[in-house]
């Protein structure tokens, strides 16, 4: 008998920037699902977000690993940084898997994907690779895939903090300090970003 493979949950993101609510929701899924880690993917570039709006990749991927290097449970992960862009959610799990044989993935997204979830490429073969961990986003839409076997939805806590709202803040001359892991805020006050 094979042992059980771990279950690890892909947290896909932008993170333009990461912030407190992302650290949020991973921290909901490594406590309360049956996840013994979470990985945040993030994509050098999303093919539906505007990439003028992105702060290069590295400088991204830099502040995700800021943002967990005190939890042993979660990792910052390059694996985008080395297949062909646009990054494809579907490309990316045949690569883990092909790269960890012992672990199961899961990925963690928000319900607001669901209604644009068939425009994903190769949707079918990722629902057939994957488990979706959906989380509450308000406003979202119900989709065709809210019933889908494959589909579970977790009681996580409702997060009004964006990334867009936090550039904006930031932007305007605000400080969101508190929104931030305080590395974080740190790197984009001596780096000047978002200004």
């Amino acid at each position: 008998m094979s042992p059980k493979k771990t279950k690890t949950g892909l947290f896909f993101g932008s993170f333009n920037p990461i912030h407190l609510g992302h650290l949020m929701i991973a921290g909901y899924m490594a406590e309360f699902t049956d996840l013994t880690a979470v990985w945040f993917i993030v994509s050098p570039q999303n093919p539906l977000k505007d990439k003028r709006q992105l702060l290069p990749g590295l400088n991204r991927l830099y502040m995700a690993n800021l943002a967990v290097e005190d939890e042993p449970r979660f990792h910052a992960s390059t694996v985008e940084f080395h297949l062909p862009e646009p990054s494809y959610t579907v490309d990316t799990v045949r690569a883990l898997r092909a790269q960890h044989p012992g672990k199961e993935f899961v990925i963690l997204a928000g319900s607001d994907i669901l209604p644009s979830l068939s425009q994903w490429k190769s949707h079918e073969q990722l629902l057939d690779l994957c488990r979706f961990y959906i989380y509450p986003r308000k406003d979202a839409e119900t989709g065709a895939f809210d019933s889908h076997p494959r589909m579970t939805f977790v009681g996580a806590p409702l997060i009004g903090i964006s990334s867009s709202f936090i550039r904006e803040g930031i932007r305007n001359g605000r400080n969101m300090q508190v929104f931030l892991p305080v590395k974080v805020w740190n790197y984009i006050e001596e780096m000047g970003f978002y200004r």
